[in-house]
């Protein structure tokens, strides 16, 4: 018994020299750490003072303390950014759907600006500004070496007045030029109408009317096309879309499921993520789904199309995402100030992170360059005759004219679908995939279109389960 208790305390005390000569060198290095951040902040504080008492001009401090503030935030990645009282009140202006400016989203790549996409109907998209385009002046100004914020202040200015920015192209061999004139930016962020039988929900931006502006659309287009029965599905177009509220690409996602995850979000701490999950409801009760995507497709639209793409309700087509797969909280300071601060990744139901990778489509579909051609050059094309524009040729007697009717207009649909083509490639495809989807026999198209198979199980499994977070949404890069 003796050696027994003579053990135990032998053994406390060899544990209590082990933590002693363990803990001793851990806190010897957090206090040497914690010495040299404050030399850091003396040295800061050393710089300031100089540069105020012997810059060659007198400078604003509050300007000089702002500028490192948002030089801080902005080493960090392309998202996280400093919010003066004029930029807090615009995002905030922003996400409400209106706002002054050029109409594309922008972010930043190696020190140049990159259009991430140009907003629908906006002075940007009507000057023909494209996705992946680089803006390397503005008004004869070179961006480069410009913090995002500054580029985007280089772009604004009053509603009217004209810019002329510099891009660089793919596929072009010189820079160009493009004039501008500056407006005010009122988005509809969802729009629906009805090509053919299917009905074409087009998404431009996540702010907060995206959500009731679909829902309205799409009752609408049903309602129109006398019940969801004559409908044959639905394309669910996220081109060119840069993304947006968090919230909101939640309920875009959905509207379309009935169960599972939508998306999960995982920051540094457990208490810094979440999970997102499905309700009870399907607006397109159970009609195939096909989603559009771009290069310029970012963010919540990434989430969206992640979502509905593993969960097997819809067929992603076009290209690869942006593939900006974080999530930025933007959090108030004193004096109406904000950061925007990338606090957590958000990931797919089947837990992937898309994060410099984007979604890729299920069906990879380019839109086609628009080739420019001289009036001179073009052929005189005759029209085509037929059997029916024969002199004597005789009636087709096994038809009625209802019948008639019928292949009549259903020829006339094929004419239509063929002009589209050469209007927008990518959407006539995806009208194609519904036309297929719904040729077959019905419970094949069900099961294409949204049943939850085994697959679908095991990707909501498979999702780390997260704790609850203040986050408040996957803000798209910066906005002009």
């Amino acid at each position: 018994m003796r050696k027994f208790v003579m053990a135990a305390v032998g053994g406390t005390l060899a544990g209590a020299v082990l933590t002693t000569q363990v803990a001793g060198p851990l806190i010897a290095q957090e206090s040497t750490r914690n010495a040299s951040i404050y030399e850091q902040l003396d040295l800061f504080g050393d710089i300031f003072e100089r540069i105020r008492a012997q810059y060659v001009e007198e400078v604003d401090e509050t300007d000089l303390i702002e500028a490192a503030i948002d030089g801080m935030l902005t080493s960090l990645d392309p998202h996280s950014s400093y919010l003066s009282p004029d930029d807090a009140a615009d995002m905030r202006v922003q996400t409400r759907g209106t706002f002054g400016g050029l109409g594309i989203e922008v972010t930043q790549e190696e020190g140049f600006v990159k259009v991430v996409s140009p907003m629908d109907g906006t002075p940007a998209d009507a000057a023909g500004v494209e996705a992946g385009d680089f803006i390397t002046h503005v008004d004869g100004e070179s961006v480069l070496g410009l913090t995002l914020d500054e580029a985007v202040e280089l772009m604004r200015g009053p509603v009217g007045s004209e810019i002329v920015i510099t891009l660089v192209r793919e596929g072009r061999d010189e820079p160009f030029d493009v004039s501008i004139i500056r407006d005010t930016i009122e988005l509809t962020a969802a729009r629906a109408r009805t090509q053919g039988k299917s009905i074409v929900l087009r998404v431009t931006t996540f702010n907060d009317q995206t959500f009731p502006n679909m829902e309205e659309g799409l009752e609408r287009e049903i309602e129109a096309a006398g019940g969801i029965e004559n409908v044959n599905g639905i394309v669910l177009d996220l081109r060119n879309n840069p993304g947006g509220l968090l919230t909101q690409a939640i309920k875009v996602s959905d509207a379309f499921l009935d169960e599972g995850e939508i998306v999960s979000t995982r920051g540094r701490a457990p208490e810094d993520s979440d999970r997102y999950n499905a309700t009870d409801g399907d607006l397109a009760q159970g009609k195939p789904i096909v989603v559009l995507i771009n290069g310029g497709s970012a963010s919540a639209s990434e989430i969206v199309a992640g979502a509905l793409q593993d969960h097997r309700r819809a067929i992603v087509i076009g290209t690869k995402s942006f593939g900006k797969g974080s999530v930025q909280t933007v959090m108030p300071l004193r004096g109406d100030r904000a950061m925007r601060l990338t606090t957590a990744r958000y990931y797919t139901p089947s837990g992937r992170s898309i994060q410099s990778l984007g979604v890729s489509p299920d069906i990879v579909v380019q839109q086609p360059a628009v080739i420019e051609t001289d009036e001179e050059e073009e052929v005189d094309a005759r029209p085509l005759r037929s059997e029916a524009d024969l002199r004597g040729a005789i009636d087709n007697d096994s038809v009625t004219e209802e019948e008639r009717r019928i292949i009549l207009e259903e020829q006339q649909a094929a004419e239509d679908a063929a002009q589209l083509r050469d209007e927008d490639y990518q959407l006539a495809y995806a009208i194609d995939v519904l036309k297929g989807l719904t040729a077959l026999r019905p419970e094949v198209a069900s099961a294409a279109s949204g049943a939850h198979d085994a697959q679908t199980g095991e990707a909501e499994t498979s999702a780390t389960d997260a704790a609850p977070s203040d986050e408040d949404g996957a803000d798209a890069p910066a906005e002009d």
